[in-house]
């Protein structure tokens, strides 16, 4: 693989020590707690500046969460980690730090590299995969990416937060071993190998203290690995004054307030914080402004970025999602030649409504977003695409835009917001292109008593429509002046992140003519959201839908009438987010029944699955063409259609088991009982356990870990071994261009006496070449693939003996082992 080390330059220990000297005690502390919910306090007397952060693991956000400053909006990690794609992955990063430095952030909160422990983990589309050396390798590339443009990278969530529920208090149970091969292996790998200027502590317990008070961040990611970065808590982490001012826990977010502050200062005063540790800290602050050139008078440690043009950002996310894409089955259905002027139908709400990201703090605004239907009625011609919703996917309300909304002030398309005070006064007056609202810590929160937005709302086209809103708190709804709803919406038992971030809706049916318009007005009165200053709601509406059997029917007729089908079904960004794990697996109702009766009318049916994570496929064997798009990102419509027809390849590979049916799924159980969440897998995560139970006779998945087809065909030869290097003679035997994932597998023959999985990954080789190309792939096999950590002496040991090299291109396409003998 090609190497993507950077080494990043810092500033000299000696002016770091000079500048944390000169400070008092008080402008020490003050350092340690954020500026605001989305920057750091500056120090003039030190030539300090602000440090501005920012979630980044699919595109960066900056301070507003909304679509006044647009994002680049890339495919969802899974997606990345699915290219198998390092040097693209690389690249991307750096669009990530161009996008940062644009919006005047230093730091971007990203990536995601928690394990996909279970399928039903609501973040799952956030992190990269169920493999801690394919997580591992795809982040470092990642890290590198940014870190080579001037913006901190920041890992996350250090460690074991691979679950939504109760996140806050759970206490994950891990043995050592456990937590050093697995949990831990791909901070490591971004740390000692990536360099990474940050890593973000997570919420959760480990073995019984919390994350930024927990032992694990002195040793091994300060001691043993050497991270001289800063470690930053996730928001609202840092809950005691003493236990993390001692801990190497350097940064609580956000501020102003937090539990440190004054109460810190007393605490060294009186002895129970020493004041070394507080100095330990700054140090890192101030060595994480001078790599990003925010001290007086130091450069920064790598070249910042500067924005890209939109067509180059357009174009490399295109080639993203397209290389992301994983097809499952093909009885050569695709590629469709659009040359010979097919007709298409494109059936499914997701083909019109494009589900481009997740839920929760990682959500982005686009400057555009290229729907299926789109993308695919501009690679057939409109003359020749047909749509059809078939069933109603989501039952969500979609925010006011400039197609339906007007201010009611300005005459503009889209929203009138206004914030006023207790006695009335208007502090703010704006319009809004969005009636997805939301400001988290802004400060005019403080003295805002009522937020309203206002809108006429004009349809379309004829039929029912229903007018609402999604929100948390009080609200007051008027449609035409006539009050609608009012009243506290909080749903009992809910989990209050879970409800924050997918808030319940009211809505109420109105009927309109194409042309017709109704007024609404929206009132919310803000309360202190978990503990912050935060407004979170969307002023929306839902689409006419007829007789679902009828909607369902046409669909059908149509998919029957046309030459080609692609029906497009998934999950979306309320069903997988942060905040809360997924219910189950299964797609939304009467997404199963569209797919049958689709395939069932057209036997040239392209079934589309659009989620984030795994879903059951009852459907599967039945179907002649399945592929999977993931989260893909505002391309997803044109990198779908450069699939669909041909002009591209789908490259993706599985980097995370599916299962046939939910009763086969290895890790179900997310939810802690009494508090505590018991990792009983220990080793065996994802296709290690399916690999265990099916040499016992248990269930295959639907797709193995590594499956993913392409549009060529290939021949691999006959697989040598030179001490740790693997060499496998591959050729491009079809009439296309290709690419191929050459993976490298591992076992331990009967004799050890370590515990080990079944097999691992310990490495792979990307190939592309053209028709009748031929190449020699080659894997070297790390030290650290063979080794295993003793519990004994607490350190990483390799045991003497035989090991199986095992090659193919999926766990489940394996040649005959070779041996290796260490």
């Amino acid at each position: 693989m090609t190497d993507l080390t950077t080494t990043p330059t810092s500033a000299s220990d000696d002016l770091v020590d000079g500048l944390a000297a000169s400070l008092s005690l008080e402008q020490k502390v003050r350092l340690l707690t954020g500026a605001s919910f989305w920057t750091l306090h500056d120090e003039p007397a030190i030539g300090l500046e602000t440090i501005v952060v920012s979630d980044g693991p699919a595109g960066v956000r900056g301070q507003l969460w909304d679509e006044r400053d647009s994002s680049a909006s890339l495919p969802s990690p899974t997606s990345l980690a699915a290219s198998w794609d390092l040097e693209r992955v690389h690249r991307l990063g750096q669009l990530i730090a161009a996008e940062a430095r644009r919006k005047g952030v230093g730091v971007a909160l990203g990536p995601t590299v928690n394990i996909q422990r279970s399928p039903r983990g609501g973040r799952h589309f956030e992190a990269y995969s169920e493999d801690p050396w394919l997580s591992g390798v795809v982040g470092t590339a990642f890290v590198k990416g940014i870190q080579s443009c001037g913006v901190g990278a920041t890992p996350k969530h250090y460690v074991a937060n691979d679950s939504e529920t109760d996140r806050m208090t759970v206490n994950v149970n891990v043995d050592e071993r456990t937590l050093r091969e697995v949990y831990l292996a791909p901070f490591e790998r971004m740390v000692v190998e990536g360099g990474a200027w940050l890593v973000m502590s997570s919420y959760n317990s480990v073995n019984g203290v919390t994350m930024t008070e927990n032992e694990l961040l002195r040793s091994p990611l300060k001691d043993e690995w050497g991270f001289d970065g800063l470690v930053v808590s996730d928001w609202m982490g840092v809950r005691d004054t003493v236990a993390a001012g001692r801990a190497a826990q350097d940064l609580a977010m956000p501020g102003p307030e937090g539990v440190w502050g004054d109460a810190l200062v007393e605490a060294v005063r009186v002895g129970h914080v020493a004041e070394s540790d507080i100095d330990e800290k700054v140090r890192r602050i101030l060595r994480l402004a001078a790599r990003l050139g925010a001290l007086a008078g130091v450069e920064p440690a790598t070249p910042v970025a500067q924005p890209w043009d939109q067509a180059d950002i357009d174009a490399l996310l295109r080639e993203a999602a397209a290389d992301g894409m994983v097809l499952v089955r093909n009885e050569g259905i695709l590629p469709v030649d659009a040359q010979g002027a097919p007709t298409v139908a494109v059936i499914g709400e997701h083909a019109r409504i494009a589900r481009t990201q997740g839920g929760g703090s990682a959500t982005v605004f686009p400057h555009h977003v290229v729907t299926p239907l789109d993308g695919l009625t501009d690679a057939f011609g409109a003359d020749r695409v047909r749509y059809a919703a078939g069933v109603k996917s989501s039952e969500s309300v979609l925010p006011i835009d400039a197609r339906v909304g007007t201010d009611p002030v300005t005459g503009e398309p889209g929203v009138r917001v206004r914030f006023s005070s207790p006695e009335g006064e208007v502090l703010l007056d704006e319009h809004r292109a969005s009636g997805r609202l939301t400001w988290l810590g802004d400060p005019i929160l403080a003295g805002t008593a009522v937020v309203e937005a206002t809108t006429v709302f004009t349809a379309p086209e004829d039929g029912e429509y229903s007018v609402g809103f999604a929100g948390l708190g009080l609200f007051r709804l008027e449609v035409e002046g006539e009050l609608k709803s009012d009243g506290l919406f909080f749903p009992e038992g809910t989990d209050p992140f879970m409800a924050f971030l997918n808030p319940p809706k009211q809505s109420f049916p109105v009927r309109l003519k194409a042309g017709e318009s109704v007024s609404l007005r929206l009132e919310h009165r803000p309360q202190h959201q978990l503990g912050l200053a935060a407004v979170m709601f969307t002023l929306g509406y839902e689409e006419p839908f007829a007789d679902p059997a009828d909607e369902l029917e046409r669909a059908v007729e149509l998919a029957a009438a046309s030459d080609v089908a692609v029906v497009v079904v998934g999950t979306t960004e309320t069903l997988e987010s942060e905040g809360f794990d997924r219910v189950g697996l299964r797609l939304p109702d009467g997404q199963d029944e569209l797919v049958r009766r689709v395939l069932a009318a057209n036997s040239r049916t392209v079934v589309v699955v659009n989620s984030g994570g795994p879903v059951i496929l009852p459907w599967l064997e039945e179907a002649p063409a399945v592929l999977l798009t993931w989260f893909p990102g505002q391309e997803a419509g044109a990198a779908l259609a450069n699939v669909v027809t041909g002009v591209v390849e789908p490259g993706g590979r599985i980097p995370t088991t599916w299962a046939a049916a939910e009763e086969d799924v290895p890790v179900w159980q997310v939810e802690p009982v009494d508090g505590q969440l018991f990792y009983n897998e220990k080793l065996n995560v994802g296709y290690r356990e399916w690999a265990r139970r099916e040499a016992l006779g248990g269930p295959a998945p639907a797709i193995p870990f590594g499956h993913g087809l392409g549009y060529t065909e290939w021949e691999l030869g006959e697989a040598t071994l030179d001490g740790r290097s693997v060499s496998v003679p591959v050729t491009n035997v079809g009439d296309r261009p290709g690419k191929q994932i050459i993976q490298v597998y591992l076992s331990r023959e009967s004799d050890s006496e370590i515990e080990r999985p079944v097999l691992w990954l310990a490495g792979y080789a990307l190939v592309r070449l053209d028709p009748g190309q031929s190449a020699v792939a080659t894997v070297e096999v790390e030290e650290r693939s063979l080794q295993y950590w003793s519990v004994d002496d607490h350190a990483w040991r390799t045991e003497p003996g035989t090991y199986a090299v095992r090659v193919g291109t999926s766990v489940a396409a394996l040649a005959a082992p070779l041996p290796l003998t260490v």
